[in-house]
C-alpha cells in the first residue's frame, strides 16, 4: 500500500477521533455551562443549558439566543426556568454582538451546526431569540432559514431591509415600558398580520424577565399545536388556556381587556372554545370609552414618533454648516433639558415613561454624532441613578 495513503488515512482517523472526543465533552444537564467550543471552529463559543432530564433518546426543542454584547449566559439566565419546565435546550453565542452582521451570522451558523451534532434536536421546533441588535440577528437567521419555527424578539424587530407583513415563522415580541425601542415594537405589533404577540413589561431596554420567558415559551407551545409542529397536548393546553383566561378576568382596564380577549381568540381559535372571548371583544369594541382609549394610545405613539424624528433631524443638522449647527444646538438644548426633567420626575406617568424612552434613544444616538459640545451636553443629562 502507498505509504502516503496510509499516513493520510491515519491523519483522517485521528481527526475524526478528536472530533468525536470533542462532541463527547461533558455537558452537565440542569445547569448553565459557559465556553463550549464549536468543534469545527474553537474560536466560536457558546453557553448552553440542557434540561436536567435530558436524554438523547428523544428530540428536544432548541432556542438559539443572541445577546448584543456577546454574553452567551445572559439569555440563558432568563430562559432557564422555561427551558427546564418545557424541555428546551437553550444556547447563547459568545461571539455574536452588535457590529458587522457578518460576524454574528457566522457565529449563528457555527453554533447551530455544533448544537445539531452534539444534541438530539427536534428539527420542527427550532427557535431563535435575541435582545436589541441580537433580536435583529435572530430575525435575520429566521428570515434566511426554512426551518426556524419562531422568534422571541426582545426590544428590536427586523434587520435592515427585512420588513414583511407575513412571515413563515411566529413572533413573540417583548418591550419594557421605558425601552427606547418600545415604539418600534408597538409598530411591529400593528404591522404584522402573521401570528404574533407583543408583551410589555415594567422596565427598560433589557432581556425579558424570567416569568415572561415562561409565558413566551408557553405561547410557542400553543402555536406549535396550532400549526401541527407538535401533537396536541390536552392537559398542557388546558393549563395554559386557564392561566391566560385568569389574566383576562383579573384585568381592570377595559382597553387592555379588549386587547387580551382578541389575543385569546387569535391564539386559541381551533384549539379551544373562544366564543366567550370573541363576544367580549365585540362588545368592548363598540364602547366609546374603549375606542377613545385606543385612539389616545395611537395618538401618543404618533406624537412620540414625531418627537423622535424631529430630534434625529436636529442631530443630523449638527454636522452641516456652522449656521445650521448653531441653530440646531439652540433647539436641542432646551428641548432635551425639558425631556430630561420629565424623565427624572418623582412620580410615574405616561409622560415620564415616554420621556425616558426618548432620552434613552438620545443617549444611544449621540454616540454617532461628531460634535463634542453636543456629546458633553448629552452626557450631562445622563441620570446617575433613577427609581
Amino acid at each position: 500500500m502507498n505509504g502516503r495513503l496510509v499516513r493520510r488515512g491515519a491523519v483522517l482517523l485521528l481527526s475524526a477521533s478528536a472530533a468525536l472526543a470533542a462532541f463527547a465533552q461533558e455537558i452537565p444537564p440542569g445547569q448553565i455551562v459557559d465556553g463550549v467550543k464549536c468543534v469545527a471552529d474553537p474560536a466560536e463559543t457558546y453557553a448552553v443549558y440542557v434540561p436536567a432530564h435530558y436524554s438523547a433518546d428523544k428530540k428536544w426543542n432548541l432556542i438559539l439566543a443572541f445577546d448584543p454584547r456577546g454574553r452567551g449566559r445572559a439569555p440563558l439566565e432568563q430562559y432557564q426556568a422555561a427551558a427546564q419546565k418545557y424541555g428546551y435546550i437553550v444556547v447563547g453565542s459568545n461571539n455574536s454582538r452588535n457590529g458587522p452582521p457578518q460576524v454574528s451570522l457566522a457565529a449563528a451558523k457555527a453554533m447551530r451546526a455544533d448544537v445539531l451534532k452534539r444534541f438530539s434536536i427536534n428539527p420542527k421546533r427550532m427557535y431563535t431569540a435575541g435582545l436589541s441588535g441580537g433580536a435583529r440577528i435572530a430575525m435575520k437567521v429566521a428570515i434566511d432559514s426554512d426551518d426556524i419555527a419562531g422568534v422571541v424578539a426582545s426590544s428590536a424587530g427586523f434587520p435592515p431591509g427585512g420588513r414583511a407583513n407575513e412571515l413563515r415563522f411566529v413572533v413573540f415580541g417583548t418591550a419594557g415600558t421605558e425601552d427606547f425601542n418600545y415604539l418600534e415594537m408597538r409598530q411591529l405589533d400593528h404591522e404584522l398580520s402573521s401570528p404574533h404577540r407583543l408583551a410589555v413589561f415594567q422596565g427598560g431596554h433589557t432581556w425579558l424577565p424570567s416569568e415572561l420567558a415562561v409565558q413566551a415559551v408557553e405561547w410557542l407551545e400553543v402555536q406549535a399545536m396550532k400549526s401541527g409542529r407538535s401533537p396536541r397536548d390536552g392537559a398542557l393546553l388546558d393549563r395554559i388556556f386557564a392561566a391566560r383566561s385568569a389574566e383576562v378576568a383579573a384585568e381592570k382596564n377595559e382597553a387592555r381587556v379588549y386587547e387580551q380577549a382578541e389575543a385569546m381568540v387569535g391564539d386559541f381559535q381551533g384549539l379551544k372554545d373562544v366564543s366567550k372571548f370573541a363576544e367580549e371583544a365585540k362588545a368592548l369594541r363598540q364602547k366609546k370609552s374603549v375606542l377613545d382609549a385606543l385612539n389616545k394610545e395611537r395618538a401618543e405613539e404618533q406624537m412620540e414618533a414625531q418627537i423622535e424624528a424631529e430630534i434625529a433631524e436636529l442631530q443630523q443638522s449638527l454636522e452641516d454648516g456652522p449656521a445650521e449647527r448653531s441653530a440646531s444646538l439652540a433647539q436641542l438644548k432646551p428641548r432635551l433639558t425639558r425631556l430630561s426633567q420629565q424623565a427624572n420626575a418623582a412620580t410615574d406617568s405616561a409622560d415620564r415613561r415616554m420621556a425616558r424612552r426618548l432620552m434613552g434613544g438620545v443617549f444611544i444616538d449621540s454616540r454617532g454624532v461628531d460634535d463634542q459640545e453636543y456629546q458633553h451636553f448629552v452626557d450631562s443629562l445622563r441620570p446617575q441613578s433613577r427609581n
